[in-house]
């Protein structure tokens, strides 16, 4: 170990070469769930960078809309490689020490790309009642830029408050990544300032999001409500069916592991919180194309005409 003096007193800080990630222990067929692990980040790749490409290159989807889909397809992409991955590196190939760095690195990347995930949804989907108000490129721009830096910032702050605790005893780290609790947790010296951001940071991220969105739903549910047509309440409510799926499959999960290990301190199957939460944040970004943006009329038809394209080139090769 390598030791460094402590900031605000004499005492050491014993700071490890590295950390074990010792996930998926006890789990059933846990290679079957790598495999579909590397199904959905192969879809997520695939789906993303094709949308990305779309809208690099039509100039009528130059707008704040958008701009918005454009954002959270970087976002899903990024937030899938750089967790998945590592994931099948570290449990397939059995390369589960990770430097304190590229823990350190990784987890500010992950936490900061999450950060943003949990905002570009809410900041484009069908629920967004005040998207049209932003109405111009700058005015999303300088959304998109505020929204970057703040979840940057964060999560800078949060990786260099690590670098205060001290761990003398186990290095074990029960998730599949440099997850930032289960770090914290090992620490033999006083964590209580990164509990407290590990609270902070779960409630900025799960309640400010879900409460957004909820409100949203609300006043669909309202203006569908008022609707005098059946045939068009169905219709209403029948589109904004798989995004509340979508959410339950973010946020549920989430919620869960907040609720009862973070803030009641009760103990959770490592195996089933490491499950949970990787389904939760892997699963979305591979959704989120088809279900936010592969479904609206321009993307469909740029994607119906890229299809047309490629078959044709390949009858006449």
């Amino acid at each position: 170990t390598e030791n460094n003096t402590r900031w605000n007193d004499s005492s050491t800080l014993i700071h490890p070469p590295g950390f074990y990630i010792i996930g998926f222990t006890t789990l059933p067929f846990a290679n079957l769930y790598f495999i579909f692990l590397a199904f959905v980040h192969v879809v997520t790749v695939l789906f993303n960078t094709m949308l990305i490409y779309i809208i690099t290159v039509d100039h009528r989807l130059h707008n704040p809309k958008f701009m918005a889909v454009g954002n959270l397809a970087v976002v899903d992409l990024l937030l899938n490689t750089c967790i998945i991955p590592g994931m099948l590196k570290t449990f397939l190939l059995l390369k589960t020490i990770l430097s304190r760095k590229i823990c350190a690195s990784s987890r500010c990347m992950f936490s900061m790309l999450l950060c943003l995930w949990k905002r570009a949804p809410s900041l484009y989907s069908p629920s967004t009642v005040w998207l049209p108000f932003v109405n111009t490129m700058t005015r999303m721009l300088c959304i998109l830029g505020c929204l970057w830096t703040f979840c940057l910032s964060l999560q800078i702050f949060s990786t260099s408050i690590m670098t205060w605790l001290s761990y003398c005893n186990s290095v074990n780290v029960y998730s599949y990544f440099c997850d930032y609790a289960p770090v914290f947790r090992l620490a033999c010296n006083d964590n209580t300032l990164q509990w407290a951001m590990a609270s902070a940071l779960s409630i900025l991220f799960l309640n400010g999001p879900l409460s957004f969105i909820i409100l949203s739903y609300v006043s669909i549910l309202i203006a569908v409500y008022r609707m005098k047509s059946m045939e068009s309440r169905v219709k209403a409510l029948a589109t904004c069916t798989e995004h509340i799926i979508l959410v339950a499959i973010t946020f549920i999960p989430m919620l869960t592991i907040f609720l009862v290990g973070l803030l009641a301190k009760v103990k959770i199957d490592p195996d089933l919180r490491v499950l949970r939460l990787s389904l939760a944040t892997c699963t979305p970004p591979c959704l989120n194309p088809i279900v936010y943006s592969l479904k609206t009329k321009e993307i469909k038809s740029k994607v119906v005409a890229i299809l047309f394209r490629v078959k044709v080139q390949a009858v006449d090769t």
